[in-house]
């Protein structure tokens, strides 16, 4: 297959995936990485496959090819495919929770410097490297990544990379705890969409709804936030996709647990659960676990909540996840202070403090410890974060750290 017939197959790849022919469209992709003869023809494939694969969160196929496609761009011998080719593996692991990973690889796409094509795609690897530093609750570094990923997007008006940074601040300030902030960031991803989105995936609309629903479930805005999960459901489905729509079903699990409605709430979770194992979404699991311990503290059922944190426990120290061991022990605190076993309780408090010091979850001014409740906070440029009314009341002109 030669260079004209390749780019025709591929073109035609892109009509079947955009026309919801997933399946057809993968088809024409591996009959042209087969039989092509053109190394740039093959990379373009090669990109096309992973997109469609992490969209239907078959995220190890999705390393598979990237791993492929790094070997094609050192064929090809460029700068630019080489990067383009890490940010794929950075971004493989990063769905994959292998957080160490993407931001090694995020590093090694940084350090490529020099083309435009890397210049273009540094917003991206920020996003990315932000996420990884999210997924190991190191906020200050990850909001540093942030940033920096919404300076690239403005100075390239790239609209699409600053939707989805939006949607990562959103869960960044919905993680500690800020929630107007986490309503601010998704809603702004949705003016995005509504103002230059014409073009786009739908999947930019579900993406913003999602984390807009979040913000809401938070605020205790339970009927926006079924409103606005039932939006991004139903484009997850339209799309065949597995990843949010995973998501949507703890969301939906989460507000029906609000309402103290655990028979509805259970029966999401363990779907959302399923679809979180199979596509291997470690992360999201520990969510769905705090949710079903949480339901079952609701019913007076501590022995199955302490059973849930266990299966949590060992998810969130694999992953390096530690805002999640935070929880966790919060929770044993809870069910150890009712069942009167102070040893234990005492062991979990200890714990939960050396959490909170470890990921430097306080403010610099008042010493009180940041997100153990909804409160405004404010970011310097150094990307240290305080309480908002500790910064107004104190009028610093600097950092205090």
């Amino acid at each position: 297959m030669g260079q004209d017939q390749t780019k025709q197959q591929i073109e035609k790849g892109l009509h079947l995936y955009q026309s919801n022919q997933t399946e057809k469209a993968l088809r024409v992709w591996m009959r042209v990485l087969e039989k092509s003869a053109d190394p740039a023809g093959r990379f373009r494939v090669l990109g096309c496959l992973i997109t469609a694969h992490a969209e239907m969160g078959r995220y190890k196929d999705m390393l598979k090819f990237a791993v492929v496609q790094i070997d094609t761009a050192r064929e090809l011998e460029d700068p630019d495919f080489l990067t383009e080719s890490y940010l794929n593996l950075a971004r493989s692991n990063e769905k994959l929770c292998e957080f160490q990973k993407t931001i090694s690889y995020c590093k090694t796409c940084l350090n490529m410097q020099g083309t435009t094509v890397s210049l273009q795609l540094n917003g991206q690897v920020s996003l990315s490297m932000g996420n990884a530093f999210l997924g190991l609750s190191i906020f200050q570094k990850a909001l540093e990544c942030f940033e920096k990923a919404l300076r690239y997007a403005h100075n390239n008006d790239d609209k699409m990379l600053e939707c989805r940074v939006c949607c990562s601040l959103g869960n960044f300030y919905a993680q500690i705890k800020d929630y107007e902030k986490a309503l601010f960031f998704p809603c702004k991803a949705a003016e995005l969409v509504n103002d230059y989105g014409k073009g786009w995936s739908l999947k930019y609309r579900a993406m913003s709804q999602y984390h807009m629903a979040v913000a809401y479930r938070k605020l205790g805005r339970l009927a926006d936030a079924m409103d606005c999960c039932e939006e991004s459901m139903k484009i997850a489905l339209q799309h065949g996709d597995r990843p949010l729509q995973a998501l949507c079903l703890l969301c939906f699990a989460d507000i029906h647990r609000s309402r103290k409605d655990v028979q509805t709430a259970f029966p999401r979770y363990d779907s959302s659960m399923s679809i979180m194992t199979e596509i291997g979404n470690r992360l999201g699991l520990i969510q769905v676990l705090l949710g079903v311990t949480k339901c079952w503290m609701i019913q007076k059922e501590l022995g199955k909540a302490l059973e849930s944190i266990e299966k949590a426990q060992e998810l969130a120290e694999g992953l390096g996840n530690k805002l999640g061991l935070l929880k966790l022990h919060c929770l044993c605190e809870r069910i150890y202070r009712t069942k009167g076993q102070q040893r234990e309780l005492r062991d979990h408090v200890v714990k939960f403090h050396e959490c909170v010091e470890e990921m430097e979850l306080y403010c610099g001014m008042c010493g009180e410890s940041i997100g153990e409740k909804n409160n405004q906070l404010q970011a310097l440029p150094c990307s240290h974060f305080f309480h908002l009314k500790c910064l107004q009341t104190n009028g610093t002109r600097g950092c205090p750290n």
